[in-house]
């Protein structure tokens, strides 16, 4: 795994009583509404927004063949061209992919790759790569790490299979073939176990959920143990979402299932070195490239060579990216969590966005400019999360959260787009 993220480690004593949770008032945070980022990004010439998908420009679902984007939001990236790049776990291809999304949206297969009006940028945590007309790459991915992959989604459902018919039998014949083959996600390039369908069979037996995603767990360290005995042992590993960081092997901490939390829902078997932090990097390479003609971090740089500790992502940034290239950055995404463990006195952060809206307001410090973190709230959809509706983020930051919050969006995907739009328009 990973070297450790200092913000998901967060061993960070609290020094009070092991039952609290709030533990001081909140730190002054340089809060912008949506307007005002509005008027202070609009017109900036060297810009990037760097944004996840699933639960920031569309609504979390139970079943992602399920979900829905907007056709003004696919059109308002097209004019965003050169100042946006999606960042994202999810895949660009395939028939869950987003690709599909955006030719539902337009209501033409192929006027996305005639116009140009993919969302270009980085998926499967960074690698793979896809511009505006769908031309797809896998930068550092062995042939037989594609092979791999391309057998999984077949193991993952008859393993899943026997598991669930024992910790769930009133599924039955039909019903369970049918739970299973929606739960496996067969993604190219990072296939899923999604657990949000049969969480919704169970919906106030947290018992049976944890027991679920601990069966979940152990199912996908199995994969893990059969590819390294196919000798590709350092070719993946398995990402949680959402989780609670890492712990001290560099494993991301499943979140358990409570009361109005369903925790971990996802599970996908991925390439190593497929993390958002190294994406970022690779995305402000071709943001400087495409400006200046000139790779800053060299030509064969992509997220299985980037380093993966956050420091060191942050000082190959500063080494190699001059002042006056590195452009103003706004991270958008939705996917935050902290918890308070009261057995170390600790915080468990974690989240598939904090990583990179971590290392982007980090950049934004180093640099000495106003880069921005923006939250979606996606708990509006179907999955059950904490919401930004509430004041002290509980379940999402927390009073020493390095991470901090330059904008809200309690209004979810909705709100975000609509938001979006005008931006766009304002390039017009």
């Amino acid at each position: 795994a990973a070297t450790l993220h200092p913000t998901d480690t967060t061993q960070q004593k609290t020094g009070v009583g092991s039952g609290s949770r709030r533990l001081a008032p909140r730190h002054a945070v340089q809060r912008l509404t949506p307007d005002e980022l509005l008027n202070e990004i609009s017109g900036v010439d060297n810009l990037l927004i760097v944004q996840d998908l699933d639960g920031v420009c569309m609504d979390l679902v139970k079943d992602p063949l399920t979900r829905r984007m907007d056709r003004d939001y696919v059109e308002a990236v097209a004019q965003m061209a050169g100042r946006f790049s999606v960042l994202t776990n999810g895949e660009h291809e395939g028939k869950r992919g987003v690709n599909r999304l955006v030719e539902q949206a337009l209501g033409d297969p192929g006027r996305a790759a005639h116009d140009g009006l993919y969302l270009p940028g980085l998926a499967a945590g960074g690698v793979q790569l896809q511009n505006s007309h769908g031309e797809l790459s896998h930068p550092g991915v062995s042939d037989e790490e594609m092979a791999f992959l391309a057998a999984l989604p077949e193991r993952m459902e008859k393993a899943l299979y026997e598991r669930v018919e024992s910790l769930m039998p009133v599924l039955q014949g039909d019903a369970l073939h049918q739970e299973v083959h929606k739960a496996v996600l067969d993604t190219q390039v990072s296939p899923t176990i999604n657990l949000n369908g049969l969480f919704s069979l169970c919906p106030n037996d947290v018992s049976l959920q944890q027991s679920l995603q601990r069966m979940l767990e152990e199912l996908m360290h199995d994969l893990l143990a059969q590819a390294e005995g196919q000798g590709l042992g350092n070719s993946f590993f398995l990402h949680v979402a959402p989780n609670l960081g890492r712990d001290a092997a560099g494993q991301e901490r499943l979140k358990p299932a409570q009361p109005g939390d369903v925790g971990s829902t996802d599970l996908p078997f991925m390439l190593r070195g497929a993390l958002t932090e190294a994406g970022l990097l690779a995305l402000l390479q071709r943001h400087i490239a495409a400006r200046t003609g000139t790779a800053p971090l060299g030509d064969n740089f992509n997220v299985r060579t980037a380093p993966h500790d956050h420091g060191e992502l942050l000082s190959l940034c500063e080494k190699a990216i001059p002042n006056e290239q590195m452009p103003l950055l706004v991270g958008v995404g939705d996917t935050v969590t902290s918890t308070y463990c009261s057995d170390t006195q600790t915080w468990l952060r974690g989240g598939s966005d904090r990583g990179f809206l971590t290392l982007l307001q980090d950049i934004g410090e180093r640099y000495n400019q106003p880069n921005r973190v923006v939250l979606v709230d996606s708990s509006g959809g179907e999955v059950d999360r904490p919401n930004l509706h509430d004041p002290a983020l509980q379940g999402i930051s927390d009073p020493e959260d390095p991470l901090h919050f330059n904008v809200l969006m309690p209004g979810g995907p909705q709100q975000y787009v609509t938001w979006f739009r005008q931006l766009a328009d304002r390039w017009t």
